[in-house]
């Protein structure tokens, strides 16, 4: 009796999975009801139609050669057991509810270890659902949303939902809503993704003890937006040619933000919006209209090392205190400040600040940016260099650094910078405008 049972679990095992093929058409549902866990089912090259469900540990691969499309029904491939892969195929025609996420890979609560890789996700409402499904990897995908509608309206490229230990990783994601959307989840890592032609490159919400590492962010309306958000690193990542931030600190503590570049326009290159404990180090923030803006009581946070390059205004701080911008003696480096290096540490000889009393009056005032080159303006910013007890209060750098951090870009990605070109430089863009304080 005994050695019957252990044969019949054995024979149930995945140990005894096959490989079967599935030619083109109509069978891919029956041939995935039919088959038994572990299997691995190899998709013919040519059209399979969807949409189809996998509750058990199964493979679909199509070697790169074969489609799924679900015919505007549902999410193309819907995922509701553990251990399953689906990689080397074209998923497309997806439904266009945004309350089922139809998607062209949809895991639920029931899913679990998933791996998506090396396919090719294109024209449906969502690209990757990850919907509860913990511990899964999305990997080596090309995520190409749709274009039709407002941004607005569009679904993501990937979308994590209280899925702990999701990884997404080397995808290049285009089109559609925002690249990754996360909300309520905890232990992810999103890395080396490229994300072009977006609302939004990476959106956190609620989203803790995560990384955000070695995206690239390219002529989206804003490149990471952290929002409500606790002990996140964000490291190595690239902002080119992003319309509103590169980055956005919104109510996030904690966190660490080092090694990242934003360059090429963006209207503030980094906000601080009561954001507190965070560490912004080693960054490189430049040709934006502000380096830094910071408000609402965002004064907590250790900013040291960082290179202010060619920015209109460097730093944006409307306050009465005074707030140390260095840290064990060491500052940042600032394009604009003329210091000397007398005894050669690398240190200016002399503190730097970036901001006066007449950048606090132009930022209340907008209407006083009429006097800008007034003999009367040029006489009060001159007073103030010659007199600094009569600064107002704000940004105070102890240790400016006389060398700038230096962010290399890969020869690719200054291509890709350098043939950008995002709808909303164009007259005729028909994107919503972007509150990234408001619009989740």
């Amino acid at each position: 009796m005994i050695r019957a049972v252990a044969l019949c679990l054995c024979l149930a095992s995945p140990l005894f999975a096959a490989e079967r093929g599935v030619p083109a058409g109509d069978g891919l549902a029956a041939a995935i009801a039919g088959a038994k866990p572990g299997d691995v089912l190899i998709l013919a090259p040519g059209l399979h139609r969807g949409p189809v469900a996998i509750d058990k540990p199964l493979t679909l691969d199509g070697q790169g050669k074969a489609q799924i499309d679900a015919g505007g029904h549902g999410s193309v491939v819907r995922v509701t057991g553990p251990d399953v892969v689906i990689r080397g195929l074209v998923l497309t025609g997806s439904g266009d509810s945004h309350q089922d996420i139809d998607s062209g890979v949809q895991m639920t609560r029931e899913a679990s270890r998933v791996l998506v890789e090396g396919n090719r996700i294109e024209g449906n409402l969502y690209g990757v659902d990850i919907h509860g499904a913990k511990d899964s990897i999305v990997r080596g995908n090309t995520i190409i949303g749709r274009q039709g509608h407002r941004m607005n309206q569009r679904g993501n490229g990937v979308y994590v939902w209280n899925a702990p230990g999701s990884v997404v990783e080397e995808n290049d994601i285009r089109y559609g809503r925002d690249g990754i959307f996360t909300n309520t989840s905890r232990k992810n890592i999103f890395r080396n993704n490229l994300f072009r032609d977006l609302r939004f490159a990476v959106h956190y919400m609620y989203t803790n003890d995560s990384e955000v590492s070695g995206n690239v962010s390219i002529g989206n309306h804003l490149g990471y937006a952290l929002m409500f958000s606790d002990r996140i690193k964000v490291t190595n990542n690239l902002s080119l040619r992003d319309r509103s931030h590169g980055v956005m600190l919104n109510y996030a503590n904690n966190a660490d933000v080092i090694g990242n570049l934003v360059r090429g326009g963006a209207e503030k290159c980094t906000f601080i919006y009561n954001a507190h404990k965070n560490l912004i180090a080693g960054n490189r923030f430049e040709g934006c209209d502000i380096g830094i803006h910071f408000t609402a009581g965002s004064e907590r946070n250790a900013i040291t090392g960082n290179a202010f390059i060619g920015n209109r205004n460097q730093v944006k701080y409307v306050g009465t205190r005074d707030v140390e911008w260095s840290l064990d003696g060491t500052g940042n480096f600032w394009s604009d400040n003329p210091a000397f290096d007398l005894n050669g540490d690398g240190v200016a000889d002399s503190p730097y600040r970036p901001n006066d009393l007449m950048d606090h009056i132009l930022w209340s005032q907008p209407a006083a940016a009429l006097l800008t080159g007034a003999p009367a303006v040029q006489l009060i910013r001159w007073s103030q260099s010659s007199f600094p007890a009569t600064l107002p209060g704000g940004v105070v750098d102890s240790f400016p650094q006389i060398t700038a951090t230096e962010i290399a870009v890969p020869p690719k990605i200054a291509g890709y910078e350098a043939e950008a070109d995002p709808s909303w430089l164009k007259d005729d863009a028909h994107d919503d405008t972007t509150d990234p304080l408001a619009a989740h």
